[in-house]
Protein backbone atom coordinates (compact mmCIF):
# COMPACT_ATOMS: atom_id res chain seq x y z
CA UNK A 1 0.00 0.00 0.00
CA UNK A 2 1.26 3.12 -1.30
CA UNK A 3 1.70 5.52 1.98
CA UNK A 4 -0.55 8.45 1.65
CA UNK A 5 1.24 12.06 2.91
CA UNK A 6 0.19 13.82 5.60
CA UNK A 7 -0.03 17.41 7.31
CA UNK A 8 1.58 16.39 10.36
CA UNK A 9 4.50 14.41 8.25
CA UNK A 10 6.51 17.29 8.36
CA UNK A 11 5.52 19.01 12.00
CA UNK A 12 6.53 15.52 13.39
CA UNK A 13 10.20 16.16 11.61
CA UNK A 14 10.54 19.47 12.71
CA UNK A 15 9.66 18.55 16.02
CA UNK A 16 12.66 16.05 15.61
CA UNK A 17 15.12 18.12 14.75
CA UNK A 18 14.53 20.56 17.76
CA UNK A 19 13.66 17.98 20.55
CA UNK A 20 15.15 14.68 21.96
CA UNK A 21 12.32 12.73 21.91
CA UNK A 22 8.40 13.47 20.13
CA UNK A 23 5.15 12.36 21.61
CA UNK A 24 2.57 11.78 18.74
CA UNK A 25 -0.98 11.29 20.58
CA UNK A 26 -4.19 11.16 19.17
CA UNK A 27 -7.30 9.05 18.42
CA UNK A 28 -7.28 5.25 17.63
CA UNK A 29 -7.00 4.59 13.81
CA UNK A 30 -6.04 8.32 12.89
CA UNK A 31 -2.91 6.70 11.28
CA UNK A 32 -0.14 7.24 14.33
CA UNK A 33 1.70 4.15 13.87
CA UNK A 34 1.90 4.74 10.06
CA UNK A 35 3.00 7.90 9.85
CA UNK A 36 5.51 7.42 12.56
CA UNK A 37 6.38 4.11 10.87
CA UNK A 38 7.35 6.38 7.60
CA UNK A 39 9.60 8.78 9.54
CA UNK A 40 11.21 6.33 12.35
CA UNK A 41 14.48 4.19 11.17
CA UNK A 42 13.79 1.02 13.78
CA UNK A 43 10.56 0.41 15.96
CA UNK A 44 9.27 -1.28 18.65
CA UNK A 45 5.57 -2.22 18.47
CA UNK A 46 3.48 -2.80 22.38
CA UNK A 47 0.38 -2.85 20.76
CA UNK A 48 1.21 -6.09 19.41
CA UNK A 49 0.37 -8.81 22.04
CA UNK A 50 3.34 -10.76 21.07
CA UNK A 51 5.76 -8.11 20.95
CA UNK A 52 4.89 -6.48 24.00
CA UNK A 53 5.38 -9.91 26.03
CA UNK A 54 8.40 -10.44 24.95
CA UNK A 55 9.38 -6.66 25.48
CA UNK A 56 8.82 -7.30 29.16
CA UNK A 57 10.58 -10.22 29.41
CA UNK A 58 13.61 -8.46 27.40
CA UNK A 59 12.95 -5.66 30.46
CA UNK A 60 14.13 -7.92 32.66
CA UNK A 61 17.75 -6.83 31.73
CA UNK A 62 17.27 -3.54 31.71
CA UNK A 63 14.73 -1.43 30.65
CA UNK A 64 17.11 0.54 27.97
CA UNK A 65 17.47 -2.54 25.97
CA UNK A 66 14.15 -2.06 25.22
CA UNK A 67 15.09 1.75 23.40
CA UNK A 68 18.03 0.10 21.22
CA UNK A 69 18.23 0.55 17.69
CA UNK A 70 18.63 3.51 15.19
CA UNK A 71 17.18 6.60 15.71
CA UNK A 72 14.71 7.67 15.36
CA UNK A 73 12.96 5.02 17.22
CA UNK A 74 9.32 4.07 17.04
CA UNK A 75 7.95 2.83 20.33
CA UNK A 76 4.52 2.36 19.53
CA UNK A 77 1.38 2.48 21.92
CA UNK A 78 4.66 2.90 24.76
CA UNK A 79 1.53 3.31 27.53
CA UNK A 80 1.57 -0.52 27.83
CA UNK A 81 5.02 0.23 29.63
CA UNK A 82 4.95 3.53 31.41
CA UNK A 83 8.84 3.28 32.88
CA UNK A 84 9.77 3.74 29.02
CA UNK A 85 9.04 7.16 29.56
CA UNK A 86 11.61 7.91 31.94
CA UNK A 87 13.97 5.90 30.47
CA UNK A 88 13.89 7.42 27.54
CA UNK A 89 14.03 10.77 29.11
CA UNK A 90 17.52 9.74 30.47
CA UNK A 91 18.66 8.34 27.62
CA UNK A 92 18.13 11.83 25.54
CA UNK A 93 19.99 13.60 28.07
CA UNK A 94 23.04 10.66 27.87
CA UNK A 95 22.67 10.78 24.23
CA UNK A 96 23.11 14.49 23.92
CA UNK A 97 21.56 14.76 20.61
CA UNK A 98 17.83 16.02 19.19
CA UNK A 99 15.43 12.90 17.63
CA UNK A 100 16.05 10.01 19.09
CA UNK A 101 12.55 8.63 20.02
CA UNK A 102 9.10 8.74 18.44
CA UNK A 103 6.61 7.62 21.18
CA UNK A 104 2.66 7.23 19.62
CA UNK A 105 -0.43 6.36 21.88
CA UNK A 106 -3.93 6.38 21.48
CA UNK A 107 -4.59 7.18 25.28
CA UNK A 108 -3.46 9.75 27.52
CA UNK A 109 -2.11 7.35 30.46
CA UNK A 110 -3.33 7.52 33.90
CA UNK A 111 -1.13 8.74 36.59
CA UNK A 112 1.49 5.89 37.13
CA UNK A 113 4.10 5.39 39.66
CA UNK A 114 6.03 4.40 37.13
CA UNK A 115 5.93 7.89 35.37
CA UNK A 116 8.52 9.98 37.59
CA UNK A 117 9.04 13.33 35.14
CA UNK A 118 7.30 15.51 32.76
CA UNK A 119 9.42 15.49 30.33
CA UNK A 120 9.70 19.01 29.83
CA UNK A 121 12.78 19.86 27.79
CA UNK A 122 13.12 16.32 26.20
CA UNK A 123 9.78 15.64 24.59
CA UNK A 124 7.78 17.83 22.06
CA UNK A 125 4.13 16.78 21.60
CA UNK A 126 2.21 16.57 18.47
CA UNK A 127 -1.51 16.21 18.30
CA UNK A 128 -2.64 13.74 15.33
CA UNK A 129 -6.47 13.52 14.04
CA UNK A 130 -8.36 12.16 11.47
CA UNK A 131 -7.67 12.95 7.77
CA UNK A 132 -8.81 16.46 7.08
CA UNK A 133 -10.73 16.82 3.33
CA UNK A 134 -7.70 17.78 1.81
CA UNK A 135 -5.61 15.05 2.71
CA UNK A 136 -8.35 12.66 1.51
CA UNK A 137 -8.64 13.96 -1.87
CA UNK A 138 -12.09 15.33 -1.26
CA UNK A 139 -11.33 18.63 -1.07
CA UNK A 140 -9.28 20.34 -4.49
CA UNK A 141 -7.28 22.87 -2.26
CA UNK A 142 -7.96 25.73 -4.37
CA UNK A 143 -7.69 28.29 -1.26
CA UNK A 144 -4.82 28.39 1.10
CA UNK A 145 -5.60 29.11 4.74
CA UNK A 146 -2.14 30.92 4.69
CA UNK A 147 -3.68 32.81 1.86
CA UNK A 148 -6.64 34.13 3.85
CA UNK A 149 -3.76 35.06 6.25
CA UNK A 150 -1.73 36.82 3.77
CA UNK A 151 -4.83 39.07 2.10
CA UNK A 152 -4.93 37.32 -1.37
CA UNK A 153 -7.00 37.12 -3.75
CA UNK A 154 -8.90 33.59 -4.41
CA UNK A 155 -11.45 31.39 -6.55
CA UNK A 156 -11.99 27.92 -7.00
CA UNK A 157 -14.57 26.15 -7.47
CA UNK A 158 -16.09 23.53 -5.23
CA UNK A 159 -16.05 19.51 -6.02
CA UNK A 160 -18.67 18.84 -3.65
CA UNK A 161 -22.27 18.22 -4.24
CA UNK A 162 -24.70 18.26 -0.79
CA UNK A 163 -24.70 14.59 -1.38
CA UNK A 164 -21.43 13.82 -1.97
CA UNK A 165 -20.79 16.57 1.69
CA UNK A 166 -23.30 13.82 3.52
CA UNK A 167 -20.72 11.20 2.41
CA UNK A 168 -18.26 12.60 3.81
CA UNK A 169 -19.28 13.21 7.43
CA UNK A 170 -20.74 9.94 7.17
CA UNK A 171 -17.58 8.15 6.44
CA UNK A 172 -15.11 10.34 8.35
CA UNK A 173 -11.55 11.08 7.92
CA UNK A 174 -10.44 7.71 9.78
CA UNK A 175 -7.29 6.34 7.11
CA UNK A 176 -8.71 2.62 7.52
CA UNK A 177 -12.76 3.91 6.25
CA UNK A 178 -11.20 5.34 3.13
CA UNK A 179 -10.01 1.52 2.34
CA UNK A 180 -13.19 0.66 2.22
CA UNK A 181 -14.50 0.30 -1.46
CA UNK A 182 -18.35 -0.52 -0.70
CA UNK A 183 -19.48 2.77 0.51
CA UNK A 184 -22.29 0.86 2.53
CA UNK A 185 -19.18 -0.55 4.53
CA UNK A 186 -17.46 2.30 5.21
CA UNK A 187 -20.12 3.71 6.90
CA UNK A 188 -20.27 0.69 8.97
CA UNK A 189 -17.33 0.89 10.21
CA UNK A 190 -17.66 4.26 12.15
CA UNK A 191 -20.37 2.43 13.93
CA UNK A 192 -18.17 -0.30 14.70
CA UNK A 193 -15.36 2.27 16.27
CA UNK A 194 -17.74 3.72 18.63
CA UNK A 195 -18.78 -0.08 19.69
CA UNK A 196 -15.00 -0.93 20.38
CA UNK A 197 -15.40 2.24 22.24
CA UNK A 198 -18.37 1.49 24.28
CA UNK A 199 -17.18 -2.22 24.85
CA UNK A 200 -13.05 -1.80 25.17
CA UNK A 201 -11.34 0.91 24.88
CA UNK A 202 -12.44 2.76 28.04
CA UNK A 203 -11.81 -0.15 30.10
CA UNK A 204 -8.07 -0.67 28.37
CA UNK A 205 -7.80 3.17 29.84
CA UNK A 206 -7.63 2.36 33.13
CA UNK A 207 -9.16 -0.95 34.23
CA UNK A 208 -12.37 0.77 35.78
CA UNK A 209 -15.56 -0.59 34.25
CA UNK A 210 -18.28 1.71 32.89
CA UNK A 211 -21.55 0.79 32.37
CA UNK A 212 -21.48 0.50 28.21
CA UNK A 213 -25.40 1.56 28.62
CA UNK A 214 -24.28 4.56 30.12
CA UNK A 215 -21.91 5.15 27.50
CA UNK A 216 -23.49 5.08 24.88
CA UNK A 217 -26.10 7.40 25.73
CA UNK A 218 -22.93 9.86 27.08
CA UNK A 219 -22.62 9.65 22.91
CA UNK A 220 -25.69 10.10 21.86
CA UNK A 221 -26.15 13.07 23.79
CA UNK A 222 -23.14 14.48 23.10
CA UNK A 223 -23.61 14.12 19.33
CA UNK A 224 -27.28 16.17 19.61
CA UNK A 225 -25.10 19.08 21.31
CA UNK A 226 -22.21 19.00 19.19
CA UNK A 227 -21.33 22.55 18.67
CA UNK A 228 -22.95 23.91 21.54
CA UNK A 229 -21.50 25.20 25.28
CA UNK A 230 -23.75 22.91 26.45
CA UNK A 231 -23.13 21.68 30.28
CA UNK A 232 -22.70 18.66 31.92
CA UNK A 233 -25.68 18.70 33.73
CA UNK A 234 -27.57 19.46 30.24
CA UNK A 235 -26.23 15.95 28.84
CA UNK A 236 -26.74 14.39 32.18
CA UNK A 237 -30.76 15.24 31.76
CA UNK A 238 -30.59 14.24 27.89
CA UNK A 239 -29.13 11.39 28.76
CA UNK A 240 -31.83 10.20 31.40
CA UNK A 241 -34.61 10.72 28.46
CA UNK A 242 -38.07 10.25 29.22
CA UNK A 243 -37.63 7.88 31.95
CA UNK A 244 -35.23 10.11 33.61
CA UNK A 245 -32.81 7.62 34.66
CA UNK A 246 -29.31 8.97 34.35
CA UNK A 247 -26.27 8.52 36.11
CA UNK A 248 -25.38 11.13 38.48
CA UNK A 249 -23.36 14.01 37.45
CA UNK A 250 -19.92 12.54 39.28
CA UNK A 251 -20.02 9.80 36.57
CA UNK A 252 -21.03 11.77 33.75
CA UNK A 253 -17.91 13.92 34.48
CA UNK A 254 -15.70 11.51 34.61
CA UNK A 255 -16.83 9.49 31.39
CA UNK A 256 -16.55 12.38 29.61
CA UNK A 257 -12.92 12.99 31.26
CA UNK A 258 -12.26 9.12 29.90
CA UNK A 259 -13.85 10.26 26.21
CA UNK A 260 -10.94 12.77 26.31
CA UNK A 261 -8.00 10.77 27.31
CA UNK A 262 -9.16 8.47 24.55
CA UNK A 263 -9.66 11.07 21.61
CA UNK A 264 -13.02 10.37 21.00
CA UNK A 265 -14.33 13.96 21.76
CA UNK A 266 -12.31 17.55 21.51
CA UNK A 267 -14.27 20.68 22.70
CA UNK A 268 -13.00 24.08 21.40
CA UNK A 269 -11.78 26.62 23.83
CA UNK A 270 -13.11 29.88 24.63
CA UNK A 271 -11.99 33.25 23.24
CA UNK A 272 -11.21 35.79 25.39
CA UNK A 273 -9.90 38.89 23.93
CA UNK A 274 -9.41 42.53 24.87
CA UNK A 275 -12.53 44.41 24.08
CA UNK A 276 -13.43 47.84 24.12
CA UNK A 277 -16.49 47.10 25.74
CA UNK A 278 -17.23 45.18 29.21
CA UNK A 279 -19.21 42.40 27.33
CA UNK A 280 -19.26 39.16 29.72
CA UNK A 281 -17.48 36.34 27.84
CA UNK A 282 -18.98 32.90 27.91
CA UNK A 283 -16.04 30.54 29.20
CA UNK A 284 -17.52 27.27 28.85
CA UNK A 285 -15.81 24.96 25.82
CA UNK A 286 -17.91 24.22 22.82
CA UNK A 287 -18.52 20.56 22.24
CA UNK A 288 -17.51 18.17 19.41
CA UNK A 289 -16.14 14.68 18.87
CA UNK A 290 -12.82 14.61 17.36
CA UNK A 291 -14.51 13.47 13.72
CA UNK A 292 -17.83 13.89 12.20
CA UNK A 293 -18.39 10.33 11.82
CA UNK A 294 -18.39 9.68 14.81
CA UNK A 295 -21.34 12.09 15.94
CA UNK A 296 -23.20 10.69 13.06
CA UNK A 297 -22.35 7.53 13.97
CA UNK A 298 -23.78 8.19 17.84
CA UNK A 299 -26.57 9.43 16.27
CA UNK A 300 -27.69 6.47 13.99
CA UNK A 301 -27.74 9.06 10.96
CA UNK A 302 -26.67 8.22 7.07
CA UNK A 303 -26.13 10.09 4.67
CA UNK A 304 -29.40 10.12 3.36
CA UNK A 305 -31.22 10.88 6.43
CA UNK A 306 -28.75 14.17 6.99
CA UNK A 307 -29.99 15.47 3.20
CA UNK A 308 -33.64 15.34 4.53
CA UNK A 309 -32.61 16.42 8.01
CA UNK A 310 -30.71 19.88 7.09
CA UNK A 311 -30.75 20.97 10.88
CA UNK A 312 -28.72 18.01 11.80
CA UNK A 313 -26.28 18.20 8.70
CA UNK A 314 -25.71 21.80 9.36
CA UNK A 315 -24.48 20.74 13.19
CA UNK A 316 -22.45 17.50 11.84
CA UNK A 317 -21.43 19.93 9.04
CA UNK A 318 -19.63 22.22 12.17
CA UNK A 319 -17.46 19.15 13.31
CA UNK A 320 -16.18 18.37 9.87
CA UNK A 321 -15.08 22.21 9.17
CA UNK A 322 -13.76 22.18 13.02
CA UNK A 323 -11.58 19.25 12.46
CA UNK A 324 -10.07 20.59 9.03
CA UNK A 325 -9.52 23.90 11.24
CA UNK A 326 -7.44 22.05 12.98
CA UNK A 327 -5.81 20.40 11.15
CA UNK A 328 -4.89 22.99 8.60
CA UNK A 329 -3.94 25.32 11.22
CA UNK A 330 -1.46 22.84 13.07
CA UNK A 331 0.31 22.83 10.51
CA UNK A 332 1.79 26.40 11.44
CA UNK A 333 1.54 25.66 15.01
CA UNK A 334 -2.15 27.50 15.58
CA UNK A 335 -4.96 26.74 17.64
CA UNK A 336 -8.74 27.06 17.08
CA UNK A 337 -11.45 28.50 19.59
CA UNK A 338 -14.64 29.95 19.84
CA UNK A 339 -16.48 32.99 20.94
CA UNK A 340 -19.96 33.69 22.48
CA UNK A 341 -20.63 36.62 24.97
CA UNK A 342 -23.78 37.73 27.03
CA UNK A 343 -25.23 39.69 24.13
CA UNK A 344 -25.58 37.02 22.00
CA UNK A 345 -22.73 37.57 19.63
CA UNK A 346 -20.52 35.12 18.39
CA UNK A 347 -17.83 33.41 15.89
CA UNK A 348 -17.85 29.48 15.15
CA UNK A 349 -14.25 29.41 15.18
CA UNK A 350 -11.20 31.70 15.38
CA UNK A 351 -7.92 30.75 13.96
CA UNK A 352 -4.85 32.13 15.88
CA UNK A 353 -1.34 31.72 14.99
CA UNK A 354 1.63 32.38 17.27
CA UNK A 355 2.72 36.06 16.31
CA UNK A 356 -0.85 36.82 17.17
CA UNK A 357 -2.63 36.85 14.09
CA UNK A 358 -6.33 35.48 14.23
CA UNK A 359 -8.60 34.77 11.35
CA UNK A 360 -12.91 34.72 12.04
CA UNK A 361 -14.93 32.06 10.55
CA UNK A 362 -18.32 31.40 10.44
CA UNK A 363 -19.55 27.72 9.74
CA UNK A 364 -22.64 27.56 7.18
CA UNK A 365 -24.12 24.01 5.43
CA UNK A 366 -26.06 26.19 2.90
CA UNK A 367 -24.53 29.25 2.04
CA UNK A 368 -27.73 31.67 1.14
CA UNK A 369 -27.09 35.17 0.34
CA UNK A 370 -28.58 35.92 3.91
CA UNK A 371 -26.88 33.92 5.72
CA UNK A 372 -23.82 34.77 4.57
CA UNK A 373 -24.69 38.72 5.13
CA UNK A 374 -25.46 37.61 8.62
CA UNK A 375 -22.34 35.41 9.24
CA UNK A 376 -20.67 38.70 8.23
CA UNK A 377 -22.54 41.07 10.21
CA UNK A 378 -21.84 39.37 13.18
CA UNK A 379 -17.78 39.10 12.51
CA UNK A 380 -17.64 42.61 11.41
CA UNK A 381 -19.63 43.32 14.91
CA UNK A 382 -16.47 41.07 16.94
CA UNK A 383 -13.85 42.90 14.83
CA UNK A 384 -15.15 46.13 16.15
CA UNK A 385 -15.45 45.99 19.78
CA UNK A 386 -11.58 44.50 19.73
CA UNK A 387 -9.27 46.54 21.49
CA UNK A 388 -7.31 47.49 18.95
CA UNK A 389 -4.56 48.94 21.49
CA UNK A 390 -4.12 45.30 22.96
CA UNK A 391 -5.27 43.46 20.15
CA UNK A 392 -4.42 42.85 16.39
CA UNK A 393 -7.43 43.42 13.72
CA UNK A 394 -8.64 39.96 12.78
CA UNK A 395 -6.13 39.15 9.42
CA UNK A 396 -9.28 37.98 7.87
CA UNK A 397 -13.28 36.78 7.93
CA UNK A 398 -14.18 34.04 6.20
CA UNK A 399 -17.13 32.13 5.73
CA UNK A 400 -17.09 28.48 5.48
CA UNK A 401 -19.52 27.59 3.36
CA UNK A 402 -20.60 23.19 2.58
CA UNK A 403 -22.89 23.66 -1.02
CA UNK A 404 -21.86 27.02 -2.12
CA UNK A 405 -20.71 26.84 -5.96
CA UNK A 406 -17.60 29.17 -5.72
CA UNK A 407 -15.13 30.27 -3.29
CA UNK A 408 -14.51 34.73 -3.89
CA UNK A 409 -13.93 37.30 -2.07
CA UNK A 410 -16.75 39.97 -1.11
CA UNK A 411 -16.58 43.39 -1.74
CA UNK A 412 -16.20 43.98 2.29
CA UNK A 413 -13.48 41.55 2.41
CA UNK A 414 -15.06 38.99 3.52
CA UNK A 415 -13.65 35.63 2.03
CA UNK A 416 -16.44 33.20 1.38
CA UNK A 417 -15.06 29.64 0.81
CA UNK A 418 -16.35 25.89 0.63
CA UNK A 419 -14.64 23.51 2.67
CA UNK A 420 -13.70 21.39 -0.28
CA UNK A 421 -11.96 24.21 -1.62
CA UNK A 422 -9.92 24.54 1.60
CA UNK A 423 -6.20 23.38 2.19
CA UNK A 424 -3.45 24.83 4.84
Amino acid sequence: MVYKNRIVDEIIRKKLRVSGAVLVEGPKWCGKTTTATEIAKSELKLGDPNILANAKILMLGGVNALLDGAAPRLIDEWQNIPVLWDAARSEVDNRGKMGQFIFTGSAVPVESRDIKHSGTGRFSWVRMRSMSLFESGDSNGAVSLKDLFDGKKISGENPLSLKDLAFVICRGGFPSFLLIRNKLDSLEIAREYLEAVIHSDLARLDGVKRSPEYVRRLLRSYARFQGEQAALTEIQNDMGGVTGEAPNINTVSSYHDALKKIFVVEDAPAWNPNLRSRTAIRTSDTRYFVDPSLATAALGADPGGLVRDLNTFGFVFETLCMRDLRVYASMYDGRVSHYRDSNGLECDAVVHLKNGEYGLVQMKLGGSEEEIDDAARKMEALADIVDEKREKKPAFMMVLVGVEKYAYRREDGVYVVPVGCLKP
